[in-house]
Order: structure tokens, then C-alpha cells, then sequence
């Protein structure tokens, strides 16, 4: 697994999904460069519009093609706030 790939993908996403995503991007340890071999990939994500089958899609998606658990946050205005900050912290969006 490798930050750069992932940006990559993410990238392609969002020109995938223009109509319904605002911003996509990684948080979490991968963002930080502290991810091990076991790493999960943090993904968060602004929608336009709420689309939940949207984000099973990616998910999906992400997990078949880096082999690795994908958790994906929807950031939106009722998040919670110590979430939220560590999101706002860490984030690189693409």
C-alpha cells in the first residue's frame, strides 16, 4: 500500500463521481505517514448530496483494489466534534 497510489485513486474517484462528490481525501495514519502493514485506509468524504450506496460503492471499490479494510467518513455539519478535529488535522484531500 503506498500514500501515493491511493491519491491516485482517489483522485480518479472524484472525477468519477464530480456530480455527487464535493471533496475526498485520507486521514488517519496513512495521512500521517504512520501506517504499518496492517494499516487500514482512512477515507473521508464531503457529498453533495447524501448518497450511502454511493459510499459502499467506494468502499467496495477500494478495498478490492488495495486489498486492505477501507472505513470511510462522511463529513457533514453533525459529526462528532472530536472526530471531526482529528479530520480537519490530518487530512490530505485530492
Amino acid at each position: 500500500m503506498n500514500k501515493d497510489d491511493i491519491i491516485k485513486e482517489l483522485k480518479k474517484i472524484k472525477n468519477q463521481y464530480k456530480n455527487e462528490i464535493a471533496r475526498i481525501g485520507i486521514f488517519g495514519s496513512l495521512a500521517r505517514g504512520e501506517e504499518t502493514e496492517d494499516s487500514d485506509i482512512d477515507v473521508v468524504i464531503e457529498q453533495k448530496y447524501p448518497d450511502l450506496f454511493l459510499l459502499g460503492r467506494i468502499k467496495i471499490e477500494l478495498e478490492e483494489k488495495f486489498k486492505r479494510p477501507v472505513d470511510i467518513i462522511r463529513l457533514r455539519e453533525k459529526i462528532n466534534p472530536f472526530l471531526k478535529k482529528r479530520i480537519e488535522r490530518d487530512s490530505i484531500y485530492v
